[in-house]
């Protein structure tokens, strides 16, 4: 089989096996040898399940037609098929172009009359083609007599009773063998199988398996014929038109970016430690979505984003920071790239997020569910890591894009087109295929349709569809990506974001404001995402009440105070609300900045262990006087000095616990001024997630590239053609007959090299490779000396050099 294949592969033009190559592009990692080690790979068990793996159900179909109408022969004609599919309602060219698709990736060659299916199909497909079972010769006399009479066979299936009539219907349908309990066998059971096996309608096959034979279920196929029902064109999806789907899924980025802006404010805030297993704990997820206001499963997806985008990372477990607490825990903090991307235009800041997600190999899904050890999933492990994430989110918004712009879909519609369009897939995930159970109380197979509704559900968090209908922008990110696919032949180059989706997003989203609406409950409101400066000064000066379409920040004494302790003055302050604000500035607020201002730096911390100064005597004395400070064992030096043996920073604390408003100064009693430190872990390449199995280990071959590689199988098949005519396959000898010894051989090969090297003619070269195997190689010698012979091959123009004690034999070429 492995030669007709090689010699079908040979008769190809290059465009043909290009296109083979294209299709299943494993086939040439590495690039095999000659065309006989590529027809044994296109025949592996892996890849002809790849190769099935991409084929559409109707395919499917017709290939198990093929493998039905094979019978016990070792190929199939086409035009017996077409008669069964005619039969079945199908159109001809419908089968032929499936045909044609099994042709293009060799799961089937030869000519119509004469159609050969590589045999590894039979392996890794259903043992029973087209769903129909055995003959009933090979599983039991008893039913081939059965079989034999058609009228005596009709007459048996009309007396049976109604519930082993539905017991012949389902496995009619497929597949053909059922499970039931043992019990249900036994003699003297009442159970429909027991009836049905007692009268040769099914055959047990194991003492809880029973089989349907082929001509009972061709019988029972007499509305569909023997093929069964057939499915040529995928089917429908009724969408309604959403017409504001780009609004709600714009409005959706801006609260997906938000959202994770708070989380990892809140992850810098109170760093989260890294499990002993890796990952984040239940409780940190928990108390994180808790403070962002979202269900653990939205804090899980942002979270998994955030870190295959290099915005979250861990620390190293030696890294120590008051921040942290125990240094020696390694922690989970943002990234200092979290510090520029905070700063970014929105549109950027959600193309990130939004191309991590369609990228990586994480599937946020699994988190919270639980593993083979029944082992809670968390967040950020190992475990959460899927191969064929990327390639599942690119199939369901596929499905999505072809239906016009606007359209909705539902969940349940988009799994029927990718049922159909991979069944394999789906159906080792959804468990289809497996024998159906009979006795009853079995629950259908749950299908792969909860991870396709995770990948609808994780667009719509991100705003990448709106209204189950795919954005404009959506469109424009899926295209970009296969664009990226096809453009970077070998998959290593870095994709250079484009303006598309920014533009398109932009024009949905609101414009940033760079002023606020200060109210006389001390409230300032933001009437739209703020820009980044605004953002920052709000930070510093109000705290955030509420999020939404408006943010509302407020301002309070702790407020203004960390804004004076960043160094603003009450002038500052001051002058920021007058420019910021398109409101009057309440005297409430303007009284608060005063106020706070005044008593601000009205007492001064040092270092003794620390000391407090202050030109206010009275104020010290009261200081001195208020009995919440005594643990600080205060002491006065002076009428303006008091000094403490504690640290600075806990005088600091005391004395604001107490409601005093000191500042801190350095040895020239300068002011100085505090921010607060942004925690952050160190930079960390993020982990693989843009390349699924598939895009890491099979080249997309394409251009010069596909040239190549046909190039190189072309040559190295004629080489190893050549190899195989070589004159030095048959034994030398002497004049007389007699073989010549290895030394003999050797010595004679020296002088046949000789000889070529003066005549510059072409030698047969045989030899023994590092490995041990004998090889023999057609070469114009170069040059012989220090032990080495060197020589041209003309048909590779490539260079080789020979150890002269691994040459065996030499031969002129006698064929020019």
């Amino acid at each position: 089989m492995t030669s007709k294949l090689a010699d079908h592969l040979r008769a190809l033009p290059d465009e043909g096996l290009g296109a083979l190559l294209q299709l299943r592009p494993d086939l040439v990692v590495p690039v095999p040898s000659d065309f006989s080690a590529l027809a044994g790979r296109a025949q592996g068990r892996v890849s002809v399940a790849r190769a099935l793996d991409e084929l559409d159900q109707f395919t499917l179909e017709i290939l198990d037609g093929l493998r039905y109408v094979r019978g016990r022969g070792s190929t199939a004609s086409v035009e017996t098929l077409l008669t069964l599919t005619t039969e079945a309602g199908v159109e001809p060219a419908q089968v032929r172009a499936a045909i044609d698709r099994l042709r293009a990736r060799f799961l089937v060659y030869g000519t119509d009359d004469n159609l050969h299916i590589v045999s590894t199909v039979d392996t890794v497909t259903s043992p029973y083609p087209l769903g129909l079972g055995r003959p009933a010769a090979e599983l039991d006399p008893g039913a081939a007599e059965l079989v034999s009479d058609p009228a005596g066979l009709r007459r048996m299936l009309l007396s049976a009773p109604p519930e082993a009539r539905a017991v012949l219907d389902r496995l009619a349908a497929a597949p053909p063998v059922g499970t039931v309990q043992p019990a249900a066998l036994q003699p003297g059971s009442e159970s429909p199988v027991r009836w049905l096996v007692e009268h040769r309608l099914l055959v047990a096959i194991a003492d809880d398996m029973v089989e349907l034979p082929r001509e009972i279920g061709i019988v029972l196929r007499r509305d569909t014929g023997p093929l069964g029902r057939l499915h040529p064109e995928p089917p429908e999806i009724e969408a309604p038109i959403r017409p504001n789907a780009d609004s709600a899924g714009a409005g959706q980025a801006l609260e997906a970016v938000r959202l994770l802006e708070v989380l990892l404010q809140a992850l810098a805030d109170a760093p989260a430690t890294v499990l002993r297993a890796f990952g984040l704990g239940v409780r940190d997820l928990r108390r994180l979505a808790k403070e962002a206001g979202v269900s653990e499963q939205v804090a899980a997806l942002l979270l998994e984003i955030a870190y295959a985008a290099g915005l979250v990372t861990y620390t190293d477990p030696d890294v120590r920071t008051t921040r942290v607490g125990n240094g020696a825990d390694m922690v989970w903090l943002p990234a200092p790239l979290y510090d520029s991307w905070r700063t970014a235009e929105l549109a950027d800041r959600w193309a990130l997020l939004a191309r991590t997600w369609l990228q990586m190999t994480r599937a946020p899904a699994l988190v919270g569910r639980r593993d083979a050890k029944d082992r809670v999933i968390t967040s950020l492990s190992v475990e959460v890591s899927r191969p064929s994430a990327p390639r599942l989110r690119r199939a369901v918004l596929g499905v999505l894009a072809e239906l016009p712009e606007g359209a909705g879909p539902s969940a349940d519609a988009v799994f029927d087109r990718l049922a159909w369009r991979f069944p394999r897939r789906i159906a080792r995930t959804s468990g289809a295929g497996a024998p159906v159970g009979l006795s009853g109380g079995d629950s259908a197979p749950q299908r792969a349709g909860s991870l396709i509704h995770a990948v609808l559900t994780e667009a719509a968090t991100l705003g990448i569809t709106g209204l189950d209908a795919l954005t404009s922008y959506g469109r424009i990110l899926l295209a970009e990506s296969q664009r990226e696919r096809e453009d970077d032949p070998l998959g290593i180059r870095s994709p250079e974001p484009s303006d598309e989706v920014t533009s398109a997003l932009s024009a949905l989203l609101p414009a940033p404001v760079d002023d606020v609406l200060v109210q006389a409950d001390l409230t300032v409101v933001v009437p739209g995402p703020p820009t980044a400066t605004l953002a920052a000064e709000l930070a510093a000066i109000a705290d955030t009440e509420s999020r939404g379409g408006a943010t509302v920040y407020r301002v309070t004494p702790a407020s203004v105070r960390r804004a004076l302790d960043a160094g603003y003055t009450g002038a500052d302050l001051h002058a920021l609300f007058r420019r910021r604000s398109r409101t009057p500035i309440p005297q409430t607020l303007e009284y608060l900045i005063d106020d706070v201002a005044r008593r601000h730096g009205g007492l001064r911390v040092g270092t003794a262990g620390a000391y407090l100064r202050s030109e206010d005597e009275a104020l010290l004395s009261e200081v001195m006087a208020d009995k919440r400070l005594a643990p600080l064992s205060l002491r006065r030096l002076a009428a303006t000095v008091i000094a403490t043996p504690y640290a600075p920073q806990r005088l600091l604390e005391a004395l604001r616990d107490a409601g005093y408003v000191p500042v801190a100064e350095d040895a020239t009693g300068a002011t100085i001024v505090t921010r607060p430190t942004a925690a952050r872990a160190p930079q960390r390449r993020p982990p693989r997630g843009g390349k699924s199995v598939d895009d890491m280990l099979l080249p997309r071959l394409s251009g010069p590239r596909l040239a190549g590689v046909v190039e190189q199988i072309r040559v190295g098949d004629r080489l190893a053609r050549a190899a195989r005519r070589s004159p030095l396959t048959k034994a030398l000898t002497n004049s007389d007959g007699t073989p010549l010894t290895s030394t003999q051989a050797h010595t004679q090969a020296l002088a046949v090299l000789q000889q070529a090297l003066r005549e510059q003619s072409r030698v047969w070269v045989g030899y023994v490779d590092a490995h041990g195997s004998a090889a023999a190689k057609l070469v114009r010698p170069v040059s012989i000396g220090a032990g080495y012979l060197r020589a041209a091959d003309d048909r590779t123009e490539m260079l080789h050099t020979f150890a002269l004690h691994r040459i065996t034999s030499a031969m002129i070429d006698e064929s020019r």
